[in-house]
């Protein structure tokens, strides 16, 4: 395939998905990642696409925001290896919080599998996915349905989880930093998301590699509220996403890599509704996340970007 013909095709992908991985650019084009990032390089050049860590989104990307049909294209395996490795960390009889979003509606997949799960989400397709799940109670908000992403937001959203006690919350974005945390591009998914973290003793954020270092408009979790990051490994040749990594494990985030041979951490305690617990504590409980436990985080790290 000749340059012209190959980037036209990425440009049409871009365009019909708003963010593509180079990995699932090079398997389409059937090229090399290498030979996708100069052709990425080039359209960006004309002022067609915009590059992101990992990948290439339609320009003016910061603010703008994929609907549904573009965002289920998008990264497929990616987001099943990190599903998979999610539903690890849930129990039997646990009462958790999913938010919106396809990597999330892949995660409810395999919840529906767990006996005597309590799922309260905001999202019509978690709980589609949860829907013929005869051992799980599916429990939804209240809200105003937003039809893009097909979540509920709004004053009625936010008002049905004030009181609500959970042990943790799964979490999806646009973007994510170790400066900003997680964020979003709309400004009503994000003020849901924030009264979801505040309804959990540990937050859990679901994002691939393609997401890592993107900033997008609204913060929804602070990086220091983040309890652990599910993600998949990313390409050898993506140092920044590595070096993204490292910042997020240098400032307490525990990281498990989908596909790395990375075991979930080990089962934290979370306190009983009404109990309080520092975030500190909330921390150590959460799979060691104390001091001693960053230099085993960092080689991990480390070792990725080695790959």
């Amino acid at each position: 395939m000749f340059a012209a013909e190959r980037r036209q095709l990425i440009l049409e992908m871009v365009r019909a998905n708003g963010a593509v991985s180079l990995r699932e650019l090079a398997r389409v084009v059937q090229t090399s990642e290498v030979t996708v990032r100069r052709d990425v390089r080039a359209l960006e050049a004309e002022g067609l696409l915009d590059r992101r860590h990992g990948g290439a989104v339609l320009p003016g990307g910061f603010t703008r925001e994929s609907g549904f049909p573009q965002k289920s294209l998008s990264a497929t395996a990616e987001k099943t290896a990190i599903a998979d490795l999610a539903a690890a960390l849930v129990e039997e009889g646990e009462a958790i919080v999913v938010g919106a979003g396809t990597t999330t509606q892949e995660l409810a997949r395999r919840l529906a599998r767990v006996p005597g799960l309590t799922v309260v989400t905001n999202s019509l397709l978690v709980a589609q996915a949860l829907a013929h799940a005869n051992r799980v109670e599916v429990v939804m908000t209240g809200g105003t349905l937003r039809g893009s992403n097909y979540a509920l937001v709004g004053s009625g959203a936010e008002q049905s989880l004030q009181g609500l006690r959970v042990s943790r919350a799964f979490l999806s974005g646009s973007g994510l930093t170790a400066e900003r945390g997680l964020s979003t591009s709309n400004m009503l998914s994000a003020s849901v998301d924030r009264a979801l973290v505040q309804a959990a003793a540990e937050v859990v954020v679901l994002a691939d590699h393609t997401k890592l270092g993107t900033d997008t408009m609204f913060q929804t979790v602070p990086t220091d509220v983040i309890t652990r990051l599910v993600t998949d490994e990313p390409p050898a040749h993506d140092d920044r996403a590595a070096t993204e990594l490292q910042a997020l494990a240098d400032q307490g985030v525990q990281i498990a890599v989908a596909g790395a041979g990375a075991a979930p951490a080990p089962r934290p305690e979370v306190p009983l509704p009404g109990q309080r617990r520092t975030r500190a504590g909330l921390r150590n409980a959460a799979g060691g996340l104390g001091p001693d436990a960053l230099p085993e985080r960092s080689a991990r790290v480390a070792d990725l970007r080695r790959r």
